[in-house]
């Protein structure tokens, strides 16, 4: 795990904190040996995965060149390369659903 990740997800406000360490915690067990930096001033997984603290919301990014049309609905944004979910509360995290997601992504 890294120190600046623990710093970044310590700045966000309480309820976005426990969203991050939530999201962070599950990458982390899916893949144990995962790389985990900040780039672009956010927790980053070699280039698969990202958190983002947002004001009223966490994005979980993902990767998702390789995935078919019908892989890519499950996620939001427009991005040719990355798109995310979006979480309000801890309540919408859905474990089993984002280690399904996390794992369509391929090495």
């Amino acid at each position: 795990m890294s120190k600046e990740v623990d710093g970044y997800i310590e700045k966000q406000d309480s309820s976005q904190k426990e969203i991050c360490k939530k999201l962070r915690k599950i990458i982390l067990e899916t893949y144990p040996s995962i790389q985990e930096e900040m780039k672009m001033g956010v927790p980053w997984y070699v280039g698969k995965f990202y958190i983002v603290g947002l004001r009223d919301s966490v994005n979980l990014g993902f990767c998702i060149q390789g995935l078919s049309k019908k892989e890519i609905d499950h996620f939001k944004g427009r991005g040719k390369y990355m798109r995310h979910l979006k979480f309000r509360s801890m309540d919408e995290i859905d474990e089993k659903k984002i280690i399904t997601l996390l794992k369509l992504i391929k090495d």
